[in-house]
């Protein structure tokens, strides 16, 4: 084998740091945004935000009334020391702080006494508010648990089965498998001197537990706030609560009855089987059938706190005078950033210390960030003006009014690859008259309609949930029905077509949407 050497062109793409860093910024919520400029700064010291024109203006007219005012405690023919004189450090080293200091405040004014305030009444009026709890589901069974008296055997029982209540409240543990697991023998027990054992086997029966033991212990947690908790199925879960009302309702006899006998055709909503089994009229079912749905399916979720995340919209859309729509990129959501002139000042050109390299690598740090900053704004901003144009109809006249779009079509307005759009369009939100929207909600695709055009799969949506609102719930619209009242308004639709657009809406079948009269 012969061994060449040869020398050949080529192009080819490198990702460069700086390129990494610009994607990596471009791809980033506002909320993730902040965080990253957060790490930035405490590791670049080249790098420091720039306050607002009014915030300095504000700060600087508060030191001003600082400086003016007089002291409160100094007498009239004394003469105000400026505050270049005041010194601190000189103070604490000539041993010349002011008495007035600490003589004008007493331990008690501090709330640290051991009297109380006579200021607060005894209302709890003068407390603050301190937030709200983060206890869990679990942690408010266990402080109801702590609160019953109950034998050591009875809380590891109730323990164990509130450790298997779900979040939304029901029991999903298996009462047998309790038993088993409660009178497993435990390994450290066979370890015992034969001298003393040979117990009888009456002795060994009456320290298991029975399943009666684990039921009664199961009640006790079904007794427990919220209504319907650690019951096994949703059957449980309704008759539970119905126990807790008041017994001079008049349908709740008929309600127990209902959910105890009539459960499956309840669920599916046979009302014509009901009526027929338990000999009542409609207006008797549709009185209970009310007070069935005031009852909390998930009574779990009562305590089980959503912690909500907020969003902070990237960009304001609003009409100017004209009439037109105007795109504008939320300033607080993107802090402006410079160079530190304090540290930038010290690096000398011809100076290779490490100290001094160190600044050098920073600073050209610093400049990529900021760099990398503006580009991801102004390709933010250049983005969603282009979706606003496209989309003007949906701002003026609402969901209906959506027009088709994909990501080519705004990659080639803005001449852009279509990862770009992607990647700018992700985690970024729109905030216009009609609501909050992420930028991908603008993207939809497209049904064909008789007239040879165009319509969106957001609008068609749209007039779904219209129609649905506005049915008769005693016969509501079944899908293919639905898909018929589309052709009529010129919509080509098939019925499974309807149904995945029905789903995503969230929107039951007409069989679980019928009612009564």
């Amino acid at each position: 084998m012969k061994q060449s050497l040869q020398l050949k062109i080529g192009q080819s793409l490198t990702m460069t740091p700086q390129l990494q860093q610009a994607i990596k910024l471009l791809q980033l919520s506002s909320l993730e945004l902040e965080a990253e400029i957060q790490e930035v700064i405490e590791s670049n010291p080249l790098l420091e935000v720039e306050q607002s024109q009014e915030r300095s203006d504000s700060l600087d007219k508060e030191s001003h009334q600082q400086i003016d005012e007089p002291s409160a405690n100094t007498s009239g023919d004394q003469e105000q020391t400026a505050p270049e004189e005041k010194n601190t450090s000189d103070a604490i080293k000539n041993d010349k702080i002011e008495s007035e200091m600490v003589a004008d405040t007493q331990w008690e004014d501090w709330g640290y006494g051991g009297q109380s305030n006579p200021s607060r009444s005894d209302d709890g009026a003068g407390y603050e508010y301190q937030g709200e709890t983060s206890d869990s589901l679990r942690d408010q069974l266990l402080w109801q648990i702590n609160m019953t008296k109950l034998s050591d055997t009875d809380r590891t029982i109730a323990m164990i089965l509130i450790d298997s209540i779900d979040d939304s409240g029901f029991m999903k543990a298996d009462l047998d498998d309790v038993v088993q697991m409660l009178n497993k023998p435990d390994v450290n027990d066979t370890n015992v001197s034969t001298e003393t054992t040979q117990p009888s086997s009456q002795n060994d029966d009456e320290s298991l537990i029975s399943i009666d033991e684990i039921e009664a212990v199961l009640h006790l947690i079904q007794s427990f706030e919220p209504a319907g908790i650690a019951a096994r199925n949703l059957q449980e879960c309704l008759l539970i609560q119905l126990k807790r009302l008041n017994e001079n309702h008049d349908c709740l006899p008929l309600a127990q009855t209902l959910i105890n006998t009539q459960f499956e055709h309840l669920a599916s909503r046979n009302y014509r089987l009901i009526l027929k089994n338990l000999g009542i009229n409609e207006k008797q079912l549709k009185q209970v059938v009310t007070l069935i749905q005031t009852l909390d399916p998930r009574p779990g979720n009562q305590l089980n706190q959503n912690n909500a995340q907020y969003i902070k919209p990237d960009v304001y859309v609003k009409k100017n005078k004209h009439g037109q729509w105007v795109v504008d990129l939320n300033s607080d959501s993107t802090p402006k950033l410079s160079i530190n002139q304090t540290y930038a000042s010290m690096i000398k050109r011809a100076d290779n210390s490490s100290d001094n390299q160190f600044l050098k690598n920073n600073l050209q740090d610093a400049k990529w960030f900021i760099k990398s900053l503006q580009s991801r704004n102004e390709t933010l901003l250049k983005v969603a003006t282009s979706i606003v144009e496209k989309q003007n109809a949906f701002l003026d006249y609402g969901e209906e009014a959506m027009k088709p779009l994909v990501l080519h079509d705004i990659a080639e307005e803005v001449e852009m690859h279509e990862s770009t759009i992607s990647r700018v369009t992700t985690q970024k939100f729109l905030h216009t008259p009609r609501g909050i929207f992420e930028l991908k909600y603008f993207f939809s695709s497209h049904v064909g309609t008789d007239s040879g055009g165009e319509c969106s799969s957001t609008a068609i949506r749209a007039v779904i949930k219209k129609l649905v609102a506005a049915e008769n719930q005693v016969k509501p619209l079944s899908d293919s029905k639905i898909a018929t009242l589309l052709k009529e308004q010129g919509i080509k639709v098939a019925r499974r077509t309807v149904a995945k657009y029905r789903e995503s809406l969230a929107i039951p079948p007409s069989n679980e949407r019928k009612a009564l009269l």
